[in-house]
Parts: structure tokens; sequence; C-alpha cells
């Protein structure tokens, strides 16, 4: 196939409107990945997010993208490939899960430190030992605290969306974005989803043109990721700690952005609230809330509907930086008095992570927060178990 055919069957399409397909959850990220357009795409397969960049390498190798695909030979590699890939000036992407992630954590964190827009989307799964592929959360949960922006996604399309608004933010900030789908639950469960393509994603995020001086080029040589004595490295580790806090304004505002110029959000009448950092669903005035995040929040509102009692659900969109403000204000306006915080992941040896920063959130209200961690390892987390936890919680 010549050049110019390629080039023509890329353009045809990007050219294709908006119309929802029938989609495995990592071929949707593979195909929204490839519309944005990446110049630089490395990673190492592991279970389950395998088909992602599968998908891509399979693009590459039939002329339907145009990024550098760059094998690695460990996860360590691939996350130092585009460390050095951005650090050049050039927009990159990369996938992992479980031991993979910790493989990357010295890089990860680098990047962050760095303060190079690195997008990768981290497909959720349990750590050894003991050897599990199932998903939990327990994966991200090990590097928290790097200095990554870390989206949540419920579903495949929200995964779309967040993997858009991530590469905005990340090349808006000079902060790397997480984004995060569950293992299995989303990578490979088939939802009607829509793409949108690549002129559509141009309305809202541009080609990427990094400032002179803030990446390596002789014309303005700099140098990334010095060397920091104690007289300067507490004050770069708080500029990276209050940008990180300063971006809650900006992720809600490029939240509205997003779905105004590329996909308008259809509205549900049981959503009260929804932005870049929450959604709240269910009564203005509810006796519990219950407070979770990723691919479970579906089979919560489920249970909740099917329970018909005051019962609100409270998803976390983005984890990192932490929405205390946010949070704390929901729940004093809506005056729950009980709140269950329900996650896939557990703080060996303090309890749940996300508990434990509710916690701290509401310690000054009225309101009781109980913590429950379930799925770990790919266990399923069904309605009627959820209806025990709230029926108990409720007797207290």
């Amino acid at each position: 196939m010549s050049t110019n055919s390629q080039s023509s069957q890329r353009s045809q399409r990007s050219q294709r409107s908006q119309k929802a397909q029938l989609l495995e959850g990592s071929r949707a990220i593979a195909l929204v990945i490839n519309n944005i357009n990446p110049a630089v795409v490395s990673a190492y397969p592991i279970t389950p997010q395998t088909h992602i960049v599968e998908d891509l390498a399979s693009f590459k190798a039939s002329g339907r993208a145009d990024y550098e695909y760059l094998r690695a030979e460990s996860e360590f590699a691939a996350a130092s490939i585009v460390l050095g890939a951005s650090a050049a000036g050039v927009r990159t992407y990369s996938a992992t899960s479980s031991q993979g992630l910790l493989l990357m954590a010295e890089v990860v964190y680098n990047i962050a430190g760095m303060r190079l827009p690195v997008v990768m989307t981290v497909a959720n799964r349990a750590i050894s030992g003991p050897i599990n592929i199932w998903n939990d959360q327990q994966d991200i949960m090990a590097v928290r605290d790097s200095g990554w922006i870390m989206l949540f996604a419920e579903d495949n399309q929200e995964a779309i969306d967040q993997h858009i608004i991530a590469y905005k933010l990340a090349e808006k900030l000079k902060l790397p974005v997480f984004v995060n789908v569950d293992g299995f639950v989303l990578t490979h469960c088939y939802e009607p989803v829509v793409i949108p393509t690549t002129n559509e994603i141009k309305k809202y995020l541009p080609n990427y043109k990094p400032t002179l001086g803030e990446y390596l080029n002789p014309l303005k040589p700099v140098t990334l990721g010095a060397f920091a004595s104690p007289a300067d490295y507490l004050e770069i580790r708080m500029d990276l700690h209050q940008d990180l806090l300063d971006s809650l304004k900006i992720i809600n505002q490029e939240f509205v952005d997003y779905h105004k110029k590329v996909r308008p959000i259809i509205k549900n009448k049981k959503v009260l609230i929804d932005n870049g950092l929450i959604e709240y669903y269910g009564p203005a005035k509810p006796e519990l809330i219950i407070i979770s995040l990723g691919s479970v929040i579906g089979t919560i509102k489920d249970t909740v509907d099917e329970l018909k009692n005051k019962i609100g659900v409270l998803k976390i969109k983005t984890y990192r930086p932490f929405p205390e403000a946010e949070i704390k204000n929901t729940v004093k306006k809506l005056g729950a008095k009980k709140i269950i915080v329900i996650e896939k992941a557990l703080s060996l040896g303090a309890g749940n992570p996300i508990a434990v920063e509710i916690k701290s959130a509401l310690f000054d209200l009225n309101t009781k927060v109980f913590e429950q961690a379930l799925g770990l390892g790919g266990r399923d987390i069904t309605k009627t178990m959820l209806k025990k936890i709230i029926s108990d919680i409720i007797k207290l």
C-alpha cells in the first residue's frame, strides 16, 4: 500500500461522524489513542492490558497509525522510553497493569518529578503474592503518592473521554496522568461507545507544541531531573504538591470544556452533581451515601435503585489530587449521617486507603464513616452482598 493511500484511508476514518459502536474496552481505548495521535507508543504486554497494546501495534503494522511503536523488553524499559520521548518534546503513550506498574515505579516517580506530560492507562489488577490476574485496585494504590493525576472510569465511555481529557491536562499542567480502568471488567467487556474522530478531538485537544526551554533541545539547553541538594529538594517537591492541588480547578474546567466541544453529556435526572472530580447519583436528602470509584459504581447504582431507600452514590472520578473539599462540601450539603466507603484495595497494616482519606476529609462533620474492602483478587461484588452491607449499616 502506498503512503498516499494510507494517508487517504486515515483521513477518511478521521472524518467519520460520531456513531455508537459495540466494542471491547481495550479496543475502544486503542482506537481513541490512535485518534489522539501520539508520536511515540511503548509498552510491554501484561494481562489484562495486553489487548490495548496489541491493537496499537496492529494499527502501526497495517499503516493505520503514524506513531513510532517501540517494543520494550520490560515495563521498566517501556516507561523509560516514554520518559525519554516526552523529555524530547513529543506526545507519548503507554499502558500497564499490576506487577508491570510496580516494575515501572522508579520511572513513574521520575516522570512526575521531571514534570513530563505522559499519559498512561492502568488496567487495574491484583498484585502478588499470591499470583492473581484478576481485577482489584491495589496496583495503582501502591503508587498513589507518585505525583501523577489519577482518573478512574466507571465504564468504557468514561474511559474514552478521560483519555482525551488526560492529554489536555498533562500538556497544559505539565503533570503526568494515569487513566484507570478495571481489568477484565472494562478492558474485556463489550459496550456501546462513541469514539470521537481525530477532527472532533482536535476541537478540544490541539497538536502538542511544547514551549522551547521545557524540553531537551540544543537551541535552548535545559537540565531535566537534575541533582537536588537538601537546600532545594523540599521546595521542588512542595511545588509539585501545590501544582497538583491547584489542578483540581483545572480538571473541572477541562471536563466542562471537553463535553461542550466533543461529546455532550446525556442528562440523567438522578445525577445531581457531575463534574471532573466527582459525580453524585441519588436523592437530594439521602440517609446514607456510598462512596466508591471504578466499575463497581454501576453495580452500586443498580443496587440502590432496587432498594428504593434514600441512598445516594458518590463516585470519585479524580483520586489524585484528592478532591477533599468537593467531597466534604457535597456530603455536608446533602446532610447524610452515614457513609459507606467501598473499595477494591487494602492498605496492609493500616486499613482501606480511600476510607482513610474520607475519614480525614469528614472528621469535623457529624457523620459516621464505615469502610468495606470488597472484590480483592477479582472476587465478584454482587447486589446481594451490597444489600446485606447496606442493611447492616442502616440498622446501626
